[in-house]
């Protein structure tokens, strides 16, 4: 099959080959799904689990990317609740080679249906920014109507979903990013946006969350904006600083069926848009995924027609 690998950590998305691997077996409670689609998030080259297995043994070269939408080909032993043929979409195993490829393997506990009205480049754009915003905003930040929300880089692929999903669920929405990024978040929901390079953070007052996906000193920034209880949730490691009276929560994504399937229904009745910024084949991805210039929104490889 063809495959997208890396070999050189220090080169990080310039590394990139497209090469031929042989197609994965499926292990245990494993599908075999041939991809249609896949996403890709641009730290990937800096995640520990993209070199080293679970044991820190080197596994280059390793495939990256772990969103996909596919078909499924192959039911690996003691596998259930999928079939042959079946459309899904998700999130597969950090540590193991990813969906920047015809095939990949993956626990089918991480997949979800993929409706047939809902295209492959769709549900390959969902799983990382769908889920990393719902377990975020409702199980880290205990989200609930009437509440404010900052939410940095509102804009972004996953900062328009936090955006979107915080307005559904009641709350008031201020959105910060570049000045070029005011209108496309308020046109995803936000009702206040803060310009990070020419707008005072502070004067947009107290808030009860702040999801941050910068860090560094716009994180330091926020804590001090949090009303007592309030929570800070990142995305990009350990927070620097914690509110004076709250809770602050550093995660990582995880696979969920069910949370997948809230997600999906919501891009299928029109409550949820996406952020798709670029579309290129498995051929092109190398060049795609090393773009020259700014791309807004997420860049999707379509690995079928």
């Amino acid at each position: 099959m063809k495959a997208i690998v890396v070999t050189d950590q220090a080169a990080g998305t310039a590394g990139m080959t497209l090469v031929e691997r042989p197609e994965p077996p499926a292990a245990i409670n494993d599908v075999i799904v041939e991809v249609h689609a896949s996403g890709f998030v641009p730290t990937e080259t800096e995640w520990p689990s993209t070199w080293t297995d679970r044991r820190d043994r080197d596994r280059t070269p390793s495939i990256p990317g772990h969103e996909m939408a596919g078909v499924v080909t192959t039911l690996g032993y003691g596998t259930t609740g999928l079939s042959v043929g079946q459309r899904v979409f998700g999130l597969t195993d950090w540590h193991r080679d990813g969906t920047l490829a015809e095939y990949v393997a993956v626990e089918a506990r991480n997949l979800a249906p993929l409706p047939g009205d809902v295209d492959f480049t769709v549900g390959a754009s969902l799983p990382i920014s769908g889920l990393t915003a719902w377990q975020g905003l409702f199980d880290h930040g205990r989200l609930r109507a009437g509440q404010s929300v900052l939410v940095h880089g509102a804009a972004g692929a996953v900062g328009s979903m936090v955006t979107q999903l915080a307005r559904e669920f009641g709350a008031y929405v201020i959105g910060t990013g570049r000045a070029a990024d005011r209108q496309k978040a308020l046109d995803f929901g936000a009702q206040e946006f803060v310009d990070l390079g020419d707008d005072a953070l502070e004067d947009v007052g107290g808030v009860d969350l702040v999801f941050d996906v910068i860090g560094g000193d716009i994180q330091r920034r926020s804590a001090g904006l949090i009303r007592p209880g309030g929570t800070l949730v990142s995305v990009v490691g350990p927070p620097e600083a914690r509110p004076a009276d709250g809770l602050a929560v550093d995660f990582v994504v995880e696979a969920d069926r069910a949370q997948l399937g809230e997600v999906v229904q919501r891009v299928r009745d029109g409550r949820l848009r996406t952020n798709i910024g670029y579309i290129a084949t498995l051929d092109d991805a190398v060049a795609a995924l090393n773009p020259t210039e700014r791309r807004k929104g997420k860049t999707i490889i379509r690995v079928r027609p």
